[in-house]
């Protein structure tokens, strides 16, 4: 089983060209947020539908530059992945999308203690898989991937407390676009693609053996 994860799209697709091959051919593709620049309803259903055009099967959620009604959208589709949790196999797959607060009062941004309900409110539909894979557009904090130019972390400490509590297998955020990397908490596998025009994706594999992720880089 093959999964392909990316986001901070921003309604740049120029990048779906080149990763067509992985597209098709993967089991199901994760975006973890950011469709859109301060958009709605519309811009992020243009983003979804030219993804589908190269795989049906993907999870969505709405990142902190995306307006609310872009969740309101993800979930009339079935596809919503904030606050929500899918099996695929023995795999639980759960999330939460916008971000902690920032300076800047971005469309969608939540409390430390909205972010931790979030994630118990997807993680208790999946609590009996075998594997998770949990994804929370904004990092967990004082990692690689949540740094910002400046030198600050400007992550989650409740994405890094939940992380500590329950151990997710890999964590899959975006959000800080300078800080693509992967790093770890504990064994927990941490992956930020950075934007997609960037040319950052995930790749995440299941063998017999357990799950395995890497970070690639269009070239």
């Amino acid at each position: 089983m093959k999964i392909i994860s990316f986001g901070d799209i921003h309604e740049d697709l120029t990048n779906l060209i080149p990763l067509k091959k992985e597209l098709e051919n993967a089991d199901l593709v994760i975006v973890t947020g950011d469709l859109t620049n301060y958009n709605g309803r519309k811009e992020a259903a243009g983003v979804v539908e030219e993804i589908m055009k190269y795989n049906e099967n993907i999870l969505v959620q709405l990142g902190n530059l995306d307006q609310p009604e872009v969740n309101d959208y993800l979930t009339e589709k079935g596809i919503n992945l904030h606050r929500n949790g899918y099996m695929m196999d023995d795999i639980g797959i759960f999330g939460v999308g916008g971000s902690n607060p920032t300076p800047f009062k971005t469309p969608t941004e939540f409390s430390e203690d909205e972010i931790k309900t979030f994630l118990l409110d997807g993680i208790n539909k999946v609590r009996d898989s075998k594997f998770k894979i949990m994804v929370p557009h904004m990092p967990p904090k004082d990692t690689k991937i949540d740094i910002i130019s400046a030198g600050v972390h400007v992550g989650s400490q409740s994405v890094r407390d939940f992380i500590l509590e329950y151990k997710p297998d890999i964590s899959l955020s975006g959000h800080i676009h300078e800080a693509r990397g992967s790093d770890k908490i504990e064994k927990t596998a941490l992956f930020n693609a950075g934007m997609f025009r960037e040319g950052g994706y995930v790749v995440i594999t299941k063998k017999p053996e357990g799950l395995s992720a890497e970070l690639k880089v269009l070239t």
